[in-house]
């Protein structure tokens, strides 16, 4: 129970420094601008910085002593986690937490949690797994399919779906008849293999081919050399243009006619609400939590992963379509504004702490 019901409960987060290029960081970042940490008395420990191995361990090692010292003034712990190393590192803090007798919250990000469960550990890993699943008050997931997977890991009962959401307040969304370039194709995110960009690139460059005015914006950090390169020797039809946040990103966004999101797997991407609301025309693989956000040919075109041929057609499909292009552009502003704003998120996350506290 908290204090009195005057009292703001006292949460202890963990998860990626805010810092780091990601989407529980940047989740986490959207809910402080919201207003979380004056709704709810709120610390933050980041458990893990971008850089060499060293640096993560040392990182690691020093929130791991600060979380010690804070968790036993804290009524909740909320641990952020996708899967491998990020649960395993959480996993320590969570039995810490669950040794000083406070009420946990698992909020699972990322969409390669059944591949790492099913294929990366043995029995005594799964073992493992469960054991810490167990040990958490209530768990949130992004998704119901989610639900149903985890269901089977520990007690459905406590496990709610609460989707990722993005900042609609004093934000200049897209209305229509709104100026956008249907010829300008926006990526936001990790640039690796897994994202799909060696797919994308030789979707656009057939695309290029076609239509010199067509042009891929590639926003994100790199995490594969070899892509560098090719998108370097491809700079005719692509622009790589760093990590962007902030105005950079709203221009992008508002520039950018469709955002291209061919992944192999999601959990629930925060660009792709980014990209709605802004009133781009997402295309998207169906995988993950995408096809929860996306209604195929309604707020958005959902494609099979791991093709060029279909990414290609879903992209020239919106070009070529300016009546579809309008639809999905307004549906997919209706749809973020309604379900995934997350100043409406965060009063549900709220409900979530008073329940634990009161539970």
């Amino acid at each position: 129970m908290i204090r009195n019901m005057e009292d703001k409960i006292r949460v202890l987060m963990i998860g990626p420094d805010r810092s780091v290029h990601g989407g529980i960081s940047a989740l986490v970042n959207s809910y402080y601008e919201a207003g979380l940490d004056k709704k709810v008395e709120l610390k933050y420990i980041g458990t893990m910085k971008e850089g060499s191995r060293l640096k993560k361990l040392f990182v690691a090692a020093c929130a791991l002593i600060r979380f010690s010292v804070c968790v036993n003034s804290c009524d909740i712990v909320h641990a952020n986690f996708s899967s491998d190393s990020s649960f395993m590192r959480k996993s320590l803090f969570i039995r810490i937490a669950k040794r000083r007798g406070k009420k946990i919250i698992l909020h699972q990000h990322g969409g390669d949690f059944r591949n790492y469960y099913r294929n990366e550990l043995d029995g005594r890993g799964r073992k493992y797994v469960k054991k810490i699943l167990g040990m958490g008050d209530v768990m949130l997931v992004l998704t119901k399919s989610w639900k149903e997977f985890f269901s089977r890991l520990t007690d459905p009962d406590k496990i709610y779906v609460l989707p990722n959401g993005v900042v609609t307040k004093n934000v200049k969304v897209y209305e229509k008849g709104d100026p956008k370039d249907m010829n300008s194709i926006l990526f936001l995110g990790r640039i690796c293999v897994d994202k799909g960009i060696n797919e994308l690139i030789g979707a656009v460059e057939k695309l290029h081919r076609e239509n010199s005015s067509v042009r891929l914006y590639m926003g994100g950090i790199f995490e594969d050399d070899k892509l560098r390169e090719i998108i370097e020797k491809n700079s005719g039809f692509i622009k790589y243009i760093g990590w962007v946040s902030g105005d950079e990103k709203e221009k992008m966004l508002r520039k950018c006619g469709m955002l291209a999101l061919p992944s192999y797997f999601e959990g629930l991407p925060v660009t792709l609400i980014e990209g709605m609301l802004h009133g781009c025309c997402v295309v998207a693989s169906k995988v993950g939590g995408i096809p929860d956000i996306v209604e195929d040919g309604e707020d958005g075109i959902l494609i099979e992963p791991k093709s060029t041929q279909a990414l290609k057609n879903g992209l020239e499909r919106v070009m070529k379509d300016a009546e579809l292009a309008d639809k999905l552009s307004c549906n997919g502003v209706k749809k973020a504004l309604g379900k995934y704003s997350i100043e409406k998120l965060s009063e549900d996350l709220i409900g979530f702490y008073k329940k634990v506290c009161n539970d």
